[in-house]
């Protein structure tokens, strides 16, 4: 595997993610950024944060598995949300569980959260881009 997720001692110990990620493997994959689109171009869950985030990470692991790899080989996430207040961080979590146990990815990579005026479209809650390290 090309990724190690860690916790250092002298950090907080977040539950829901690793704050470092190690990268040994040679190929750098750049995810761009993933918006709740299914296959066919179609919004999956307008309104509800959370559905939108589960289908964000379901999009991260089709590309992902798309070149060889899997969510155990993401380095990072960036996770912009539009809107972003400390209120939404339940829907967030929620979004995140949801779609790590349908992809058994434990724990999350580290990841960086941005709030955000807007996005492609009004729609669109959510946008999540990954960096990954491939063998």
């Amino acid at each position: 595997m090309a990724i190690t997720l860690v916790n250092p001692s002298g950090l907080p110990e977040i539950d829901a993610y690793r704050q470092v990620s190690i990268a040994t493997g040679s190929k750098q994959v750049f995810i761009a950024g993933q918006v709740a689109w299914d296959a066919d171009g179609v919004t999956v869950g307008e309104g509800d944060l959370a559905a939108q985030i589960e289908q964000c990470y379901v999009n991260i692991a089709t590309a992902l598995a798309a070149v060889g790899g899997s969510f155990a080989d993401v380095a990072k996430l960036t996770i912009y949300v539009v809107d972003w207040t400390s209120d939404k961080m339940p829907l967030l979590i929620e979004g995140i569980t949801r779609a790590a146990a349908k992809l058994g990815v434990t724990p999350v990579p580290p990841g960086t959260l941005l709030g955000v005026a807007a996005l492609d479209i009004p729609e669109h809650l959510v946008e999540i881009e990954a960096t990954a390290v491939i063998d």
